[in-house]
């Protein structure tokens, strides 16, 4: 191992507690959807302190409804801003993206914590509270990797371009604010709960909304209507199907950990008013899965045309078709190269930290990612700490210990991408 790690592995491990309560003080910042602007002020606080050149601007949502991957069903995003801080490089290196998502999901139901969702508690070497693993563990192990280089007066050829944006829950348009803004870079990481593999393959997805009819009768007499929850049921087989149809032609091997590579979920289902009375509508919502080589629109025309397949095959859906919308969150799909330049300097770096080789596969759900590859034609792979079993659930948490993993290993990949430009010599 070079100086140069050895510098950066030793500044690390002697400020763990400086970046634990760093996490800690982000995670008991509530930064759900339209209250992020707290946790932000830490993040901008934390970039001036390191000396970063700072661009803090709110979204403006009327330039981001002209561009066809703008997502958000948000009124506005009015005193939660962006961020991006810059740190120049010393010139003729290769530049990096290190792009985090401030937001989080909504707690759920508080009794199902241990603790309180947001009181950034240490113990066995976890921390927990929302956000932690989903992505604020992330984002510490990006800013402890910036500092540890800083610190150690270690300087980079390439400019790293340090990203925390909002809405990432909700379809990206933070991110994609930044890409319209101008912010480019030759390659990109996103450290979301990998639980330390490389993922150079972002499934995408989008929400949908399906609309049955059925005719009301009086349950007594339940033969005279048209049961929409009977028409429903018919409709979720059908989406079974096709999922199982769609899955069956995914043959790439990064996938074969991953039963259900591209899954269609149902996650709400709305019917009747009355026990004793034959409902006659019926919605269905949910989540479709988009190949990482595929376009949203085709995934969308796949399901289009199974609907239409289940009408042709009933009298009463053939004279009152069912209606599909796509609505709310979607994600682009990302897909770079196995061997990818960016794919070999972070695995090379992964085994330099840890002494083994590291898990490459594909990612089960969508990222920011898909639109800084496929709007900014950026190449992005995803790794960071935190599992994803423990994202979005109560009790949510992440080994600190991973963190400091990530940020060692991120420091590493940041050397050999950008290039080191100080008195020590190249890395």
């Amino acid at each position: 191992m070079t100086e140069n790690m050895n510098l950066v592995k030793q500044w690390i491990l002697e400020n763990k507690e400086k970046g634990t309560k760093l996490l800690q003080a982000l995670v008991r910042e509530n930064s759900t959807r339209g209250n992020e602007s707290s946790a932000q002020a830490i993040i901008i606080e934390k970039c001036r302190q390191l000396g970063m050149e700072l661009d803090i601007w709110e979204i403006d949502e009327e330039e981001l409804r002209k561009h066809p991957s703008y997502c958000s069903d948000r009124e506005n995003f009015e005193g939660n801003p962006n961020v991006v801080a810059v740190l120049k490089g010393a010139g003729g290196g290769r530049s990096i993206i290190l792009n985090g998502h401030i937001d989080v999901v909504p707690t759920g139901d508080h009794t199902s914590w241990v603790k309180d969702p947001f009181s950034g508690h240490i113990e066995d070497g976890k921390l927990y509270g929302r956000g932690s693993t989903d992505m604020k563990g992330g984002t510490v192990a990006l800013l402890l990797a910036i500092e540890s280089l800083i610190k150690t007066g270690i300087r980079l050829r390439g400019d790293i371009l340090f990203q925390s944006v909002i809405e990432e829950e909700s379809g990206g348009a933070g991110t994609l604010a930044t890409v319209l803004r101008g912010y480019k870079a030759d390659g990109a990481i996103i450290p979301e709960p990998t639980n330390l593999k490389i993922f150079p393959k972002q499934q995408g997805s989008m929400w949908f909304r399906i609309r049955i009819k059925g005719k009301s009768a009086h349950g007594g007499t339940r033969y005279e209507g048209v049961s929409a929850i009977e028409k429903a049921i018919m409709v979720i087989e059908a989406l079974q199907e096709l999922e199982q149809t769609r899955n069956n032609k995914i043959k790439d091997p990064l996938y074969k950990n991953i039963s259900i590579p591209i899954p269609i979920n149902i996650g709400k289902i709305n019917s009747g008013e009355w026990p004793s009375s034959v409902p006659d509508t019926a919605t269905i919502e949910g989540r479709i899965g988009v190949a990482p080589e595929e376009t949203i629109e085709a995934a969308q025309k796949e399901m289009e045309n199974c609907l239409q397949i289940i009408c042709k095959g009933d009298k009463w859906l053939e004279a009152n078709p069912l209606e599909i919308d796509w609505f709310g969150g979607r994600w682009l799909p990302g897909n770079i190269d196995n061997q990818h330049s960016l794919i070999h300097v972070l695995s090379n770096s992964f085994t330099e930290v840890i002494g083994n080789k590291p898990i490459i596969e594909a990612s089960p759900w969508g990222t920011d990612g898909g639109i800084l590859s496929k709007i900014g034609n950026i190449p992005v792979v995803i790794f960071g700490p935190g599992i994803t079993t423990a994202a979005h659930e109560a009790n949510e948490y992440i080994h600190l210990e991973d963190v400091f993993r990530a940020s060692e290993i991120i420091a590493c990949t940041m050397m050999k991408w950008c290039g080191v430009a100080d008195k020590r010599g190249d890395f």
